[in-house]
């Protein structure tokens, strides 16, 4: 019993430093995804904002990695970009325009 006793505090402590690194090496992850996702936003920006329309596709991915940025905690600047987005006509495959 003893010698359970006197184990415990080196398990427990080795459980509390897997967690910590599990939870950086997490950190890490969610914040290399959203910086991916940055990047992607802005170039889809400034492709579409050039050309003035977006496909739908393009728009429904454009919403899609907007959604998972800011879910990892990205606002700011991208956020605008997103309302810029949204106020592009809609193209469809063939070129024509929704809601025509």
């Amino acid at each position: 019993m003893q010698m359970y006793a006197a184990a415990a505090p080196a398990v427990l402590g080795y459980i509390v430093w897997l967690l910590k690194r599990q939870k950086r090496d997490r950190d890490a992850n969610g914040r290399g995804t959203m910086l991916l996702l940055r990047v992607q936003l802005m170039e889809y920006h400034d492709k579409y904002m050039a050309k003035g329309k977006i496909p739908s596709y393009a728009y429904q991915n454009f919403v899609e990695m907007y959604q998972a940025y800011h879910e990892l905690g990205g606002n700011g600047m991208i956020t605008k970009m997103y309302k810029e987005i949204q106020d592009l006509h809609l193209v469809d495959k063939k070129g024509g325009q929704h809601g025509e």
